[in-house]
């Protein structure tokens, strides 16, 4: 058994601002590009390793999502036997993907169940979905404070962040593991 979150994320081009420390009664003034353009990823997360495997679906909706699924089928290394246990939100498009896959269990999406057992987390708790915490350590490493100028930069700069750690690491595994009392 492999268990895995799933999360999707946009980032935007215009610069996000957040706390830094500045001279006393100065004005900081902080660059950003003048358009709204995001680029769109769906990523994985493997709490154990730390690894992190990612898609660019574009847009989010079940095609993408099943389309995403069966990419990280192809990168994912199982043991024969071994399935994923994908831990997903209760975004739409995961409750139709779920659906199709999983309650009505359609031939076409057969090649994703004999691999993957899709488990939903409760409603409104993303708290409980440690990739969360990784989207969250990119952009404050990543985009917070950071002039990216365009479209094209801010996606080099989030691919280059993100080939780190598509082996095993110990900053994701950290953020990705429950502490236990």
């Amino acid at each position: 058994m492999k268990i895995v979150y799933q999360d999707e994320v946009h980032f935007q081009v215009t610069t996000s601002i957040t706390r830094k420390w500045v001279p006393k009664g100065s004005k900081p003034k902080v660059k950003s590009a003048p358009i709204k353009k995001n680029v769109a990823y769906s990523g994985y997360v493997i709490p154990e390793t730390g690894e992190l495997a990612i898609t660019k679906p574009g847009w989010f909706n079940y095609e993408t999502v099943i389309q995403s699924l069966r990419e990280f089928i192809q990168v994912c290394h199982l043991n024969e036997g071994q399935k994923i246990y994908m831990v997903l939100d209760n975004a739409p498009w995961h409750k139709k993907a779920k659906r199709l896959i999983q309650t009505e269990a359609q031939e076409d999406y057969a090649d994703i169940r004999d691999k993957m057992v899709l488990v939903s987390l409760p409603p409104y708790s993303p708290d409980l979905n440690p990739i969360e915490q990784c989207w969250r350590i990119t952009r404050r490493e990543v985009t917070h404070n950071t002039y990216l100028p365009t479209l094209n930069v801010l996606e080099a700069t989030l691919d280059n962040y993100f080939d780190l750690y598509r082996k095993p690491n110990n900053k994701f595994a950290s953020l990705c593991n429950f502490k236990h009392n």
